[in-house]
């Protein structure tokens, strides 16, 4: 068994529509214990709410007893952040005006903390990852892209993380790119219409429904790293587009950096090259010339550092003002 802190410990529950992880971690971003299991989104918000917290009760019972000094909640949006709430996400169906911070805090009996996961994923990726200099300096300006079910975008800008007055969160992934892509989320033709997991299935099923309308993503990318010509198209059209996206999100913040979450870990051989030809074609010349289109640098471990950083920002000196 693991020695676990007697003081400075945080509980970390990733939530996300295809996996939630909980996990037990230190100021430190170290990732001490953890759980992960399919979400159960069947069982509608409140049960699922329910699984999530006997999970934590049970990691903590694990690390003998020990009760941690605050939850960090990392969980895609529709969301107010400041106020607790859950705005109905697509990717968690029913979860409209979830009070979650409430209800997690009324069954943790400790503070908690939600951020957006792509605003957590920035400040894990800028604190503990690719933005991290060493000797305790940092880039000042960072774009953290998640890539998992859908896609959403996190900012640093100017060494500061950017949180909206309300607490509400912005949804980059909504973007509408074209007239005639999938219809995901409600919306044809969006960034994650193209780059998302949910995105790139959808995208393969429409170009070549014959082939591709039940294949799971990573056997698609397994053919296309095999040289198939039609999965190579599809990742090509994914990482255009996802480049496109990237341009807009460049010319308007010139980062230093664009850090790809999940997929663009797992699959950034298909994506990144195609990406940054889109961006140095889209974008300012000045300012794609700065930019750096890199794999998340804490790889898998990504989320679950983003679900700690969603406590820490709030809890450490880099952190915005209370």
């Amino acid at each position: 068994m693991p020695t676990f802190p007697q003081a400075g410990l945080i509980l970390g529950l990733d939530i996300g529509g295809t996996k939630t992880a909980v996990l037990l971690g230190d100021r430190e971003g170290r990732v001490l214990a953890r759980r992960a299991m399919a979400s159960p989104l069947e069982l509608g918000p409140e049960g699922m709410i329910a699984r999530i917290v006997a999970e934590a009760r049970a990691l903590l019972e694990d690390a003998g007893g020990l009760h941690p000094e605050a939850v960090g909640v990392s969980i895609g949006g529709p969301m107010d952040g400041e106020a607790g709430l859950i705005l109905g996400p697509p990717h968690l169906p029913g979860w409209h005006h979830v009070p979650l911070r409430d209800l997690l805090e009324a069954q943790l009996q400790a503070p908690v903390f939600i951020e957006h996961d792509a605003r957590a994923g920035a400040i894990a990726e800028w604190r503990f990852g690719a933005g991290r200099l060493g000797s305790g300096t940092y880039v000042n300006d960072l774009i953290f892209l998640t890539m998992g079910t859908g896609i959403g975008a996190g900012i640093i800008s100017g060494g500061h993380v950017l949180h909206h007055r309300s607490g509400r969160s912005a949804e980059a992934g909504h973007w509408r790119l074209a007239s005639d892509g999938p219809l995901v989320f409600g919306k044809r033709g969006a960034w994650e219409s193209f780059c998302s997991g949910t995105g790139m299935a959808a995208l393969a099923a429409e170009r070549y429904p014959a082939r591709f309308a039940r294949l799971p993503l990573p056997e698609l990318a397994s053919l296309a790293r095999a040289g198939d010509t039609e999965a190579l198209a599809v990742f090509d059209e994914s990482a255009w587009r996802l480049g496109e996206g990237i341009a807009l999100l460049c010319d308007l913040f010139a980062p230093d950096l664009v850090v790809l979450g999940a997929l663009g870990v797992r699959l950034g051989d298909l994506l990144i090259p195609g990406a940054r030809r889109a961006l140095d074609a889209e974008a300012l010349p000045h300012v794609a010339a700065r930019a750096r289109i890199v794999p998340a640098a804490l790889g898998e471990q990504i989320g679950d550092v983003a679900a700690l950083c969603a406590a820490l920002i709030r809890m450490e000196p880099w952190g915005p003002p209370a």
